[in-house]
């Protein structure tokens, strides 16, 4: 039986973090009723402690859906804690999400605290939070840039202060995959009891290693994968859930694990998130740019009108888009006489050939060629 992975979609709180969104709380309710209808396993709702705002926000996902766990996150703080279960209250399933960094840049220069100061604030935010929450996950921040040793000794004690999941994140995208699967399996080595919760990876995109160090992760043994919609995040981002999730389902053979996602829902979660954040999604971007299942190269529109295998590893209706043969410059004849044919206008041998003629004369100049300009003043 395959392994299941949690999918934990941090759109509405890291994905809130890329500068100039700020979803209101209806809006984040309905991203999360979307989410839903995804198939994530856990809704990162916001940061409560951050501002009335998003703590309003938490508060009104936590009402709005039914199946996800809600979490929220808090640092290490009473009133982060505190902002975080009440802003969950109304959850059906909650966590709160406690977060310390590990790093010695972190704890020298940002915390100001010394090593055995982090294990405490650690072990008694978790304490604490799990007297007010379903569940209680803990992150090692900057996790990839700290001494494994240290982050094992944290991992122990925040599963005995209560942490049911334990993530340990590449904060900054420093990693390679190889170097963050080893790092995971080093961590899991010394502290075992890692085995007995949930072991989480989130990473972010700054090399543009994001998805493929998630996916590592999964390979090395992580149970639950931290994403968000369209790649959303802080600087270059956070990893891609859509991404992630074709890429497991297309790389069965490989990875032999299954998530609850509803693959069909990816193209409406993308439209949407977009939509309310404002953020256009770049046209080549994997799954759900508008290019994605573009064909117009003559060579490969041949191949996919005879066999689509030819040159997509994807079906476009898996993840709720349609297969395109846009018309340029690179475009072949068959396709061309395609695209007429679905016009009405049928052509063949000499007619075909001449109209082929004024279609590449046209796209040559550059831009987007209608039918209607090849066959403007011609007789068809």
């Amino acid at each position: 039986m395959a392994r299941r992975i949690q999918i934990f979609d941090t759109t509405l709180r890291d994905g809130e973090q890329s500068p100039g969104i700020a979803l209101q709380p209806d809006e984040k309710a309905e991203i999360a009723k979307q989410l839903e209808r995804l198939g994530v396993d856990v809704v990162e709702a916001g940061f409560p402690g951050a501002s009335p705002g998003d703590f309003e926000g938490v508060r009104s996902v936590a009402a709005a859906i039914e199946r996800p766990t809600v979490a929220a996150l808090a640092r290490t703080v009473r009133d982060d804690l505190d902002a975080a279960a009440e802003a969950l209250s109304g959850a059906r399933r909650s966590r709160i999400h406690v977060f310390i960094a590990t790093s010695p840049i972190h704890m020298e220069r940002k915390l100001g605290l010394e090593p055995a100061e982090v294990l405490a604030q650690a072990r008694s935010a978790i304490a604490y939070a799990a007297e007010r929450a379903d569940e209680v996950e803990f992150s090692a921040e900057d996790a990839t840039r700290s001494d494994p040793d240290f982050v094992a000794r944290v991992c122990r004690v925040a599963i005995e202060a209560g942490a049911t999941v334990v993530n340990l994140p590449d904060t900054v995208g420093y990693e390679l995959p190889h170097q963050y699967a080893r790092f995971l399996q080093n961590v899991r080595h010394r502290c075992p009891e890692l085995r007995r919760v949930t072991l989480s990876a989130h990473c972010h995109d700054d090399l543009g290693l994001a998805v493929a160090n998630s996916l590592a992760a999964v390979h090395a043994g992580a149970d639950q994968v931290e994403c968000t919609v369209n790649g959303l995040g802080e600087r270059a981002g956070n990893a891609s859930l859509e991404e992630i999730v074709v890429a497991l389902k297309i790389r069965a053979d490989h990875f032999d694990v299954e998530t609850g996602v509803d693959t069909a829902q990816i193209a409406a979660s993308s439209r949407l998130v977009s939509d309310l954040t404002g953020y256009v999604v770049q046209p080549n971007k994997a799954v759900v740019g508008a290019n994605a299942f573009a064909h117009e190269a003559g060579i490969h529109q041949d191949g996919m009108l005879k066999d689509a295998r030819t040159y997509q590893i994807i079906d476009p209706g898996d993840v709720g888009v349609r297969m395109t043969l846009p018309l340029g410059k690179h475009s072949g004849r068959h396709a061309f006489a395609r695209a007429c044919a679905e016009r009405g206008i049928h052509l063949q041998g000499d007619e075909l050939n001449a109209a082929f003629r004024r279609f590449k004369e046209l796209a040559d100049s550059g831009g987007a060629v209608p039918l209607e300009a090849v066959f403007e003043g011609a007789p068809v």
